[in-house]
């Protein structure tokens, strides 16, 4: 079905007016490759310039514009209008993250998550006189890892963060860049890093639920990470590592 227009309703909440949140329908005229964010664009250069939203490479490199788009996570930038076959497009902003206005919400408490684990090297060795070297294989091992584009969308999938119980879990995106560092070869503090998330909040706090793997727009796979580290971590134990 080729459609000429659709209607684009997207839901809209004033700064600092959690209660005043409603859904308001924009019209939109379909071009070949239209995306849901030239969408967005085009409603507010030409409907309504309050509407606000987040976005900058335009090309999914940089995750700023990850949304519920018909209650699927997905980067606007690479969402074609006509691939969702749908004369309504229903707009969100990411879920499990506080909404600041419009689509665009509070990253702060995702950023302080991936923060704590420490998302760089620390060798303990002192500096070569070149670099630090890396084999192929563990290279190639550790590439979707370090794909990472930080968009959030694996965090506003998983169904952990929403219970109030499990509310300061990590998230998806620190524990897999927990497991990247802690693969990494050039690493000092390999099995420190696995005791920093050995916690409900941490590796035990994963649902296992694979949702952050279907999500992820650069194939990044957190799960599969987040097993293997509770594996190296019980290992360790029994070894008496500390």
């Amino acid at each position: 079905m080729e459609l000429k227009e659709v209607a684009v309703v997207i839901r809209r909440q004033p700064a600092g007016e959690p209660d005043s949140a409603a859904y308001e329908s924009y019209t939109v005229q379909v071009t070949p490759g239209l995306t849901v964010l030239e969408a967005l664009i085009s409603i507010q250069e030409n409907q309504d310039p309050t509407l606000s939203f987040r976005y900058s490479c335009r090309g999914a490199v940089c995750g700023a514009c990850a949304m519920l788009i018909n209650n699927e996570i997905s980067l606007a930038c690479r969402t074609q209008i006509g691939y969702l076959n749908s004369a309504n497009i229903k707009i969100e902003p990411l879920p499990n993250l506080p909404v600041i206005t419009d689509l665009v919400v509070d990253m702060t408490e995702f950023w302080n998550k991936y923060q704590h684990i420490k998302p760089w090297l620390e060798p303990k060795d002192d500096p070569p006189e070149t670099e630090r070297h890396m084999e192929e294989k563990l290279r190639v091992k550790l590439d979707p890892y370090a794909n990472c584009i930080l968009c959030a969308s694996c965090y506003g999938v998983c169904p952990v963060p929403p219970r109030s119980a499990t509310k300061n879990f990590l998230g998806p995106a620190a524990l897999a860049k927990n497991y990247r560092f802690y693969a990494d070869s050039r690493e000092g503090g390999r099995f420190e890093r696995l005791l920093r998330v050995d916690s409900q909040d941490g590796l035990w706090g994963c649902d296992t639920v694979f949702k952050c793997v279907d999500v992820c727009p650069k194939d990044v796979p957190p799960t599969h990470g987040i097993v293997e580290s509770r594996k190296k971590l019980m290992a360790g134990k029994l070894l008496g590592m500390k």
